[in-house]
């Protein structure tokens, strides 16, 4: 009888604690449903798509807004956004597969598949190696030579020219952001492979995936006419449409992508562990592991406010927020916003695609955390 009640109680309090756990969850949903909804209100985006996934299901996703000023057609599951740099994470888990089956090693040097690239010192262009690509060690500055990236210059003729840059370490030993740099990937990929890198990811990682509506380019991006046009300020602040530049779509592995918020959603799950088959937990552990500490970010990022530290991984950032592990990566190419981001304690993780960058926009990303961690949110 005594062992009988005390398993009546022990269940009784399990369920109370479910319950409370169920209401308290549905209540911080409720706040994070509010600030999307005040945001669209404000004006504050143009167009809004937000994917949350939970122990690998969706478990909210909404659109928000229109695919172009003064339009009517509303962004919808199945409109396409550039998604910027979230693309370098496509670049480094075919990497990643490809080691894994010995096609290829990320400690192959670069050189072998861009006989154009040149640094300064010739020792340090041999010692360059996929790896250093895929973390941002390549010891130039920042977005080194962008500039002729979006005036027009091939990347194979910046390569060449990277001698002009003087260093900021050796190779290996810092970190510093990358455009055309880190896209050598990419050839190292197709070289691998044997077909062109966007056939490689289309092979490995959208098809497995079903991610139908994923691509590579502006003729994908704008190809069933159901995409999200560029947007930027006017001076008077009113937003008007931007042309799509092409600068980016020539890094493909850097800025080449195009996804709706359902292919994402997929992407995300796969990168939380959902898909197996299609990402293994050794891989997984790689592309998230820590490579280079980025003490900068915590600069870049005083929005989010609780940030103690910051780390590259292999096409990824890992950040220690409030104490707390977060896998994430942010994308900006004119007119567009991306965001990726998930807890890998918590299972649980967030897309967001916008068409109209503002402060608003990358105030989501912390506000959901703030919510998931049931932390009071910073003023």
């Amino acid at each position: 009888m005594f062992l009988r009640t005390a398993r009546l109680v022990y269940s009784s309090l399990t369920c109370l604690v479910l319950l409370n756990s169920a209401s308290a969850l549905a209540s911080r949903q409720n706040q994070f449903e509010q600030k999307l909804a005040d945001i669209e209100q404000s004006s504050a985006i143009v167009g809004l798509a937000v994917a949350v996934v939970r122990d690998g299901e969706i478990s909210f996703l909404n659109t928000y807004g229109v695919q172009a000023v003064g339009s009517s057609d509303k962004i919808t599951e199945q409109t396409t956004f550039r998604i910027a740099s979230l693309s370098k994470a496509f670049a480094a888990t075919v990497a990643v597969q490809l080691d894994a089956e010995k096609k290829m090693s990320l400690s192959d040097f670069l050189l072998a598949s861009n006989p154009d690239f040149k640094l300064k010192n010739q020792a340090q262009t041999k010692a360059a190696t996929l790896n250093h690509a895929l973390s941002h060690r390549l010891s130039l500055p920042p977005y080194a030579y962008d500039n002729l990236l979006e005036s027009g210059v091939s990347p194979n003729t910046i390569l060449s020219e990277m001698n002009r840059v003087e260093p900021i370490c050796n190779v290996g030993s810092c970190y510093a952001y990358q455009n055309v740099g880190f896209n050598m990937v990419a050839s190292a990929i197709a070289e691998a492979d044997n077909m062109t890198y966007s056939a490689s990811v289309v092979s490995r990682v959208f098809d497995p995936l079903d991610m139908s509506g994923a691509s590579f380019g502006k003729d994908n991006l704008i190809a069933d006419g159901n995409w999200a046009r560029s947007h930027k300020r006017s001076v008077g602040g009113e937003w008007t449409i931007a042309k799509v530049k092409p600068a980016y779509y020539r890094v493909p592995a850097a800025g080449g992508v195009n996804a709706n918020i359902i292919d994402m959603s997929k992407w995300l799950s796969a990168q939380m562990g959902n898909y197996p088959q299609v990402l293994s937990r050794p891989s997984l552990n790689r592309l998230h592991a820590e490579q280079v500490r980025t003490l900068g970010e915590l600069r870049r990022t005083r929005h989010f406010g609780r940030v103690s530290d910051a780390h590259y991984g292999l096409g990824w950032r890992i950040y220690q927020y409030a104490g707390h592990k977060v896998v994430n990566h942010s994308g900006s190419v004119e007119g567009y916003g991306a965001q990726i981001a998930f807890l890998p304690h918590k299972n649980v993780g967030i897309v967001l695609l916008t068409n109209s960058k503002t402060k608003q926009f990358w105030s989501i990303l912390p506000a959901f955390l703030d919510h998931e961690l049931e932390l009071t949110p910073l003023k």
